[in-house]
């Protein structure tokens, strides 16, 4: 069993940055490939990125590639989401996404997820 936490979320300007954590407890953090998913008012779950259990492989939606960039530390059981160069269409809900399999957590399909934090870009 694994519990996830997001935070980091806020208000930024267009054309800022902002750094999201998912802290994991509960089990071995460094066993699980994490996702990271998006969803604003009205609209469906959108893919962000991915990155698998040792943190060699990474993935990312093409609507946010080169500008957001996810990484981990499983020695504090916490994957990062930097975001650079926001735009307001990057406004959503942020959650992370957890599971043993890579390709469960590219899809949305993981066991575990956060609560979410909210990130608006004003324009």
């Amino acid at each position: 069993q694994v519990q996830l936490v997001e935070s980091g979320g806020g208000l930024v300007q267009a054309g800022g940055s902002l750094r999201l954590s998912c802290a994991a407890s509960g089990s071995t953090f460094s066993n699980y490939a994490v996702g990271w998913f998006r969803q604003a008012p009205g609209n469906e779950r959108e893919f962000v990125g991915a990155i698998s259990w040792a943190g060699g492989t990474t993935y990312y939606a093409d609507s946010v590639k080169g500008r957001f960039t996810i990484s981990r530390d499983n020695a504090k059981n916490t994957v990062y989401l930097q975001a650079n160069k926001l735009k307001p269409e990057d406004t959503a809900v942020y959650y992370c996404n957890a599971d043993a399999t890579m390709s469960a957590v590219g899809e949305g399909r993981g066991a575990y997820w956060g609560q979410g934090t909210q990130v608006t870009v004003s324009s």
